[in-house]
């Protein structure tokens, strides 16, 4: 559970330096990382309390392949608990390991627009946002304020239509709720979202519609499976 190689379409492997969180928004409410830990308590001894897991700091520096990396997908790099010293660890470990995307996703958007300043920013270091309901839009510009090469939005569990502000963003990613109790997803929410980011010369990734069968009910909007990147890897370094 460290670090693996993972089924989410936009991304390689994870890396988890800290596991746990706290809910804060709807989008949290059927947390799969929460179900994961309850799934696996031999792996979570402090079940979904934040913790930091300094013994997995120096695991990119081992992986030779050129990957892009979804950095905590148990937690969250901006929680409240996170200490600053071991979030510019964490940076620190990123910006050594240029051969690989890291791709940050925080809810916290307001603590990421503080502490971006007190971070390294290489290109290699990708960060995004999640917004679920127009209710929570103030994120992106939260996001904007930080000086990262790409910047991303992450609209799953999409739960409403969203009108977006698209200036100094580079990539959004749409998908509907997966397990049981999943809620709804409209086909016309993602064609706005899709439309938005055309007009914007955004890059759009449609990563699935959700539901209890998530792998069966396949990609396609409008016929079309939609995979756009910001941009490639940089150079691997032999």
């Amino acid at each position: 559970m460290a670090s693996t190689k993972t089924g989410i379409e936009w991304t390689d492997k994870t890396w988890n330096p800290t596991t746990g969180c706290t809910k804060v928004s709807p989008g949290c409410k059927h947390c799969y990382a929460l179900e994961i830990t309850k799934r696996f308590p031999a792996h979570f001894p402090n079940g979904f309390e934040f913790t930091l897991h300094p013994e997995r700091l120096d695991q990119p520096r081992r992986w030779r392949k050129p990957s892009r990396v979804f950095v905590n997908s148990m937690s969250d790099l901006f929680h409240e608990a996170m200490p600053l010293t071991y979030l510019q660890q964490v940076f620190e470990v990123m910006a050594a390991c240029p051969q690989h995307v890291f791709q940050v996703l925080t809810k916290r958007g307001e603590r990421l627009a503080e502490l971006a300043p007190l971070l390294p920013w290489p290109e290699n270091i990708w960060v995004g946002v999640s917004v679920e309901t127009q209710k929570y839009v103030h994120r992106v510009d939260q996001l904007r304020t930080v000086q990262a090469a790409v910047r991303f939005l992450s609209c799953e569990p999409l739960l409403g239509p969203l009108d977006l502000n698209l200036d100094g963003i580079h990539w959004v990613i749409t998908g509907g709720e997966s397990g049981r109790g999943h809620r709804p997803i409209e086909e016309d929410w993602v064609r706005s979202i899709r439309d938005q980011c055309l007009a914007a010369d955004v890059a759009f990734f449609h990563k699935q519609w959700g539901g209890i069968r998530t792998k069966s009910k396949g990609r396609l909007l409008d016929g079309v499976e939609w995979s756009q990147m910001p941009r490639e890897l940089p150079s691997a370094a032999d």
